[in-house]
């Protein structure tokens, strides 16, 4: 090899292949390797092929987990080219079943030995892959399968045991093959990465992933796909949208223009905030669009959730294409589409994961925009779009902003939204956040928000009956958004906040406080 062509392959990245089994947290195993400085690709199972492996090159590779039983006549394969690659396999969950299936294990499907939640696994057998496990006789994992490995491959031993996962850790460690029932890529397995870091140990990779190297490939990335052609930016104000504004700034300058579109649906007295905001931080060309009418005008009569984000999503497409076609030459619209919005709304990359619902700027876009979509964060979870704010050198003012839905005070509206709705909704917002801030807990809590429900009920004020809306103040912990649990008020807060809300908006007598973690709800009411 040639010093010129070593130095072109040192600065490539090496590359650890994930392939997707339809898995709602396989975007987390990549997350994971980030974390560890690791570039990972995610593929789902039905891509893989000789190319794309020899494309790739990938020096290891994790099979993710995924809802089907590899008993199923048409659940998800891999050829069996993979295991003659030559480099390390870790099979997780559905992926752990996969890889003993196909090597000549079997699968238990009518054995009632499922697992859900929090287990304890066992130590069987010493190995790298458990360096750091074990300080006692168990370790606590995050189990998910009903099926589970009755008999193992050839060459394979086992390494830990559950209660219903004979198997829950095993290894052929002479091929570098390896498999955990459980997931390690979920915070609930408080030592998984600890397992991970293990894997890219025995792997041996370089770990010259960063955020300062996304953000690089990000530049060349959007330049290579927009070239000389104009884009319009749909921006918020939160920090998905203003990094996104900013990283596609530094890339084509002022090609690039954004559109901040007032729904009708904000907070309040947001819109002033936001553009004073961004004036005041940045020269970037900006539009402010009142449509505020519009929105809510089309909203009238609707309470499907589903409806409320595909007509705020179309709207939305409607106003930017409005606006594009006033300008020269508009060829691309950006937006802060971020991976758990994409893992929510669509079956990732194609594959066979189930959609939890839609997001406005993701299931909700109308199938023909006229205008190309470039999305620079969609494989980012919102605190790695934090650490690419902070590359930027965005103020805290927008990193640090609790997020804030694209559909807005809509989804906080169950049921049929209207002006006098969002209103009340706006002024018990504004004191639930105010309250936080005056306790010094803004920055201790992912995101905290109120739902006005679609019911009304009896209260007593002053002696009178009355017969008022209720309303629900939730705010919650998380890393990822893809897990969450609710915060921890004291009462003390709780009943402060509970009197200011009575006292001070009027069309509400009752409060409540939504102690609901993610799973089994999600963070937003719809």
């Amino acid at each position: 090899m040639t010093k010129q062509n070593k130095a072109l392959k040192d600065d490539i990245n090496e590359c650890l292949l994930v392939i997707d089994f339809g898995s709602q947290v396989t975007q987390l195993i990549a997350r994971r390797l980030r974390e560890l400085n690791v570039y990972s690709k995610i593929h789902p199972f039905q891509n893989i092929n000789q190319k794309l492996l020899k494309e790739l090159s990938p020096k290891a590779i994790i099979f993710s987990g995924g809802p089907r039983s590899v008993l199923d006549k048409n659940s998800p394969k891999i050829s069996k080219i993979i295991y003659k690659l030559g480099v390390p396999i870790l099979g997780i969950c559905y992926g752990q079943q996969l890889l003993m299936f196909q090597l000549g294990g079997k699968i238990n499907s009518k054995e009632k030995k499922s697992e859900f939640g929090r287990a304890y696994i066992k130590q069987k057998r010493k190995s790298k892959l458990l360096d750091g496990w074990f300080d006692k006789n168990f370790e606590e994992v995050w189990m998910s399968h009903g099926d589970h490995v009755s008999e193992m491959a050839i060459n394979f031993k086992v390494l830990a045991t559950s209660k219903n996962a004979p198997f829950a850790v095993v290894a052929d460690e002479k091929r570098n093959f390896y498999g955990v029932q459980f997931h390690p890529e979920v915070y609930h397995t408080p030592k998984g990465k600890i397992l991970l870091d293990n894997f890219l140990k025995i792997s041996g990779f370089r770990r010259d992933w960063t955020m300062q190297s996304f953000y690089q490939d990000a530049i060349k990335n959007i330049r290579k796909k927009i070239g000389n052609n104009k884009v319009i930016c749909a921006l918020s104000g939160g920090v998905d949208s203003s990094v996104t504004a900013i990283l596609l700034h530094k890339a084509i300058g002022n090609n690039l223009t954004c559109i901040f579109v007032n729904h009708g649906l904000l907070r309040k007295n947001e819109h002033f905030e936001v553009l004073k905001m961004f004036k005041d931080n940045y020269k970037i060309p900006l539009i402010y669009a009142n449509e505020s009418k519009l929105f809510l005008s089309k909203l009238k009569g609707i309470t499907s959730p589903e409806k409320k984000r595909k007509i705020i999503g179309n709207l939305f497409v409607k106003v930017f294409q409005d606006y594009a076609k006033k300008m020269d030459d508009i060829k691309f619209l950006a937006q802060g589409t971020l991976y758990p919005d994409v893992i929510e709304s669509i079956s990732v990359n194609d594959g066979p994961s189930v959609t939890i619902k839609s997001h406005h700027n993701v299931g909700g876009l109308p199938k023909k925009m006229g205008l190309k979509l470039i999305e620079p964060l969609r494989n980012l979870f919102k605190d790695e779009v934090r650490k690419l704010g902070n590359e930027l050198n965005l103020p805290n003012t927008f990193i640090k902003r609790h997020p804030f839905p694209g559909p807005g005070l809509a989804i906080r509206c169950p049921g049929e939204v209207t002006i006098k709705k969002i209103k009340i909704l706006q002024n018990i917002d504004e004191i639930f956040i105010d309250q936080i801030k005056k306790y010094n807990l803004y920055n201790e809590i992912w995101q905290a928000f109120s739902v006005l429900l679609p019911t009304r009920s009896v209260g007593v004020m002053g002696d009178k009956r009355t017969y008022d809306y209720a309303c629900v103040l939730r705010a919650v912990t998380s890393v990822d958004g893809m897990t969450a649990d609710y915060f921890k008020f004291d009462q003390n807060f709780l009943s402060d906040t509970s009197t200011r809300i009575i006292n001070e908006v009027s069309g509400v007598n009752r409060v409540t406080y939504d102690i609901t973690s993610k799973p089994p709800g999600t963070i937003e009411w719809e």
